[in-house]
């Protein structure tokens, strides 16, 4: 496989990034994974735009340019001979030394890495009878730097997959300080309650009176929650607790990756008499809900479409 590195291709058993590059030396960097499909990848402008934005907002850089970041990832893509891929496109601080730099507000050259791989297979059963998840050990701060951006520091979120795993479970909740649900380590939450649905604001998207929101804002989120207005599903953004989650007719994850993953349970531990008990608990009636099915067909109706698979 061929890796795109600062505009040139090289072996992926070549591919290098210095050692005093600030995203090896400080986890200083973003990154967007995406998916392609007949040759074409999903949504890339708007991943690219999301990317330059938190980089202006962390102030990474202000000099990045949507349109040739997405000819790089389409040449990466052709360079590879690839129909379907799952493609990562990783920014950090480039060669340099942070502490040298307080003066400069527009950040230096940034290092680029553009690497594809095969599509990663999930199970037909997830998507038919939904996964179970559990509860990530630890909170989401909504006020430290980088929240509700996809920054390298995964550091966290990885560990509590690897437990979720552990425990059979497809994703970990990600919970706030006060107790309100984020989404999952590596996805957005929606629920659905008499009809209508429900997903915790994302950054950007707070009320006057809301705390900052570490939820990112998703570009899968996005599509689904457009083709559930064109549907005349009534859609709505409210911060949520795990008893609203718990209470729902229904609930799903979206990522770019598995795109609408529907949850049927939760994995969680219980405080009794006896000390604390690991317990399941059932959502849904535990059984994918008609809404969850409705949206699962039509975002792959969308992706097919934007791809043209269809």
């Amino acid at each position: 496989m061929k890796v795109w590195i600062n505009g040139t291709f090289v072996n992926d058993g070549d591919a290098r990034v210095g050692v005093f590059d600030a995203g090896f030396q400080h986890g200083v960097g973003l990154f967007e994974t995406m998916i392609a499909r007949n040759g074409t990848i999903f949504r890339a402008t708007q991943h690219m735009e999301r990317l330059a934005e938190s980089a202006s907002i962390l102030r990474l850089t202000e000099d990045l340019q949507v349109d040739p970041l997405v000819r790089a990832l389409d040449s990466t893509l052709k360079e590879n001979d690839q129909q379907e891929a799952r493609m990562r496109l990783t920014i950090t601080g480039g060669d340099l030394n942070l502490l040298q730099r307080t003066g400069d507000s527009g950040g230096g050259d940034p290092t680029i890495v553009i690497q594809t791989q095969p599509p990663t297979e999930y199970p037909t059963s997830f998507f038919k009878n939904g996964v179970t998840v559990s509860i990530a050990c630890g909170r989401i701060n909504p006020y430290e730097f980088g929240a509700g951006h996809k920054t390298l520091n995964y550091w966290s979120n990885l560990r509590n997959l690897q437990t979720a795993a552990m425990q059979q479970c497809g994703e970990s909740l990600l919970l706030t300080p006060s107790a309100h649900v984020a989404g999952g380590c590596v996805s957005n939450i929606f629920i659905v309650s008499k009809g209508a649905i429900f997903t915790p604001p994302a950054r950007g998207e707070e009320g006057d009176q809301d705390e900052p929101s570490a939820v990112l804002p998703g570009v899968t989120r996005s599509v689904i929650i457009k083709i559930a207005d064109d549907l005349g599903i009534c859609t709505s953004r409210k911060p949520m607790t795990l008893d609203d989650v718990l209470s729902a007719d229904e609930v799903f994850l979206t990522n770019s990756s598995w795109g609408v993953l529907p949850v049927i349970g939760l994995h969680a531990s219980v405080r009794e008499e006896d000390g604390a008990v690991e317990k399941d608990h059932s959502m849904g009636g535990g059984i994918v809900g008609s809404i969850t099915k409705q949206l699962l067909l039509a975002y792959t109706d969308t992706l097919e479409d934007e791809t043209g698979g269809h």
